[in-house]
């Protein structure tokens, strides 16, 4: 008998997998904070003999090299993977034994695409294949994106992830389970398709890798395309260095006296705290990154990076959480951190700043009209299936470079949900800007009478 655990990864989108039998287990591609991992083999009372990478990755920092530094495990990377530290290099075809008395074997499969040294492993028991890790490959509708590595390379890799699904489907059985680690909300993933688990029949069926040409593939992939998150860049040089070990004490603690003086300073001062609490009162000069909004991906795209961050935090246990969050992403420290409200937050006389929220039902009784600007902050896919007319936009990830570019006037700011217009919100209060967030669905915006075009 063998298992496959999954560790989810909720706020970068991404799953780590423990797959062993009743003595030994692997590792795949683990993330920043390896406790987890740890947690679920004590869980199992299983050692943890090999940690495998299905590639160097560019979303996340991985905790590879330190599970295989605390369990003693051999660290099985892409041979072709340029990386700086002791490893051992897999090749298409290499075998290792997972667990002897389940006779569990993994399977190296050459699958590039994703990076050029992409690689699947096969988990086979009596050498029957069960399951396969297929990282940035295949995955549940779609395929990893190909253009993180080199602008140059991206049609070639398009090609080759075609390849290497096919190749998948050729040479494993349709009852085989497909376990990426992309694709759950991760930016790696080339498009976002709904769905918990997947089988190789399943996506020979529904995947266009498998269902279409390689020429109408390649050009549909490439066609549709998503900005890719800033802080990828640091990833994938931070992985092939070998990344340090995580420190998840707390950091230390500031006064209002402290958190002003950052503020003066020009550093960063993230409010974890959810939208509503936020607009109603918080610290002038704070930016609102909401604990529960993907907050390591949006925080990491947008901070400038090396720039210390402070994190204001309504409990202990959300700082933790948060620290967590962003470690995985590379922000190993915060500068400063409190926790509580604006009260605890404030020096004496100080009152907290604020600004309204709305809905498109109120947006509607007053746009368009004199003195309104309407600032859509959705990425530039979103815009494209419609916007509302007279509407400026600034996709959230670059309004910070681009306030002075956000026309005088009232500033109506919306998303397609709250979250990203509420981050919006905060940095333009944060620089004086009058303005209101829409907390709603972009789906209302029609309903409330506002005109939404397409074009």
């Amino acid at each position: 008998m063998f298992f496959i655990e999954t560790i989810e990864l909720a706020g970068l989108g991404n799953r780590s997998y423990l797959a062993g039998g009743e003595r030994t287990a692997v590792a795949v591609d683990p993330p920043r904070d390896v406790d987890q991992v740890l947690t679920a083999a004590a869980r199992r009372g299983v050692r943890i003999a090999y940690v495998v990478e299905t590639h160097v990755h560019n979303d996340y920092v991985s905790g590879g090299l330190e599970l295989a530094r605390l369990t003693g495990a051999s660290y099985l990377v892409p041979g072709e993977a340029r990386v700086r530290f002791a490893h051992t290099p897999v090749r298409d075809g290499d075998t290792v034994t997972v667990d002897a008395g389940a006779r569990l074997t993994l399977r190296a499969m050459a699958t590039p695409g994703h990076t050029p040294h992409h690689t699947s492993y096969v988990l086979q028991e009596d050498q029957a294949a069960v399951a396969v890790f297929t990282g940035g490959s295949l995955l549940i509708g779609t395929v990893g994106r190909p253009d993180l590595v080199e602008p140059r390379l991206t049609e070639r890799l398009a090609r080759a992830q075609h390849a290497s699904a096919h190749r998948l489907a050729a040479e494993l059985p349709d009852s085989t389970a497909v376990l990426p680690t992309h694709g759950f909300g991760s930016f790696c993933s080339s498009s976002q398709v709904a769905g918990g688990g997947t089988t190789i029949g399943r996506e020979r069926t529904a995947n266009d890798a498998l269902t279409q040409d390689v020429d109408t593939f390649v050009a549909g992939l490439l066609a549709n395309l998503d900005d890719i998150p800033a802080y990828y860049a640091h990833m994938g040089p931070a992985n092939a260095a070998g990344p340090a070990a995580v420190d998840l004490t707390p950091p230390a603690m500031a006064d209002p006296d402290e958190i002003a003086a950052r503020l003066a300073a020009g550093e960063w001062v993230v409010d974890l705290r959810n939208r509503v609490a936020f607009a109603e009162g918080h610290v002038a000069g704070s930016f609102n990154f909401e604990a529960e909004g993907k907050l390591a991906t949006h925080l990491a795209w947008m901070v400038p990076w090396g720039k210390p961050v402070t994190l204001l935090a309504e409990s202990p246990g959300q700082l933790a959480e948060a620290q967590r969050e962003l470690v995985r992403v590379g922000i190993d420290r915060p500068a400063a951190a409190a926790t509580g409200g604006p009260a605890d937050w404030l020096r004496p006389g100080e009152t907290p700043a604020s600004f309204p929220r709305a809905t498109f039902a109120d947006l509607a009784e007053r746009h368009p009209g004199k003195g309104i600007v309407v600032l859509d902050v959705r990425r530039d896919s979103e815009r494209a299936g419609g916007h509302v007319e007279g509407s400026v936009h600034i996709p959230v990830h670059l309004l910070h470079r681009r306030l002075d570019e956000v026309p005088d006037g009232q500033v109506w700011v919306h998303c397609a949900g709250g979250m990203r217009a509420a981050v919006a919100a905060s940095l333009l209060d944060a620089a004086g800007r009058d303005v209101v967030a829409v907390d709603d669905t972009f789906e209302a915006a029609e309903k409330a009478g506002l005109t939404v075009r397409t074009v």
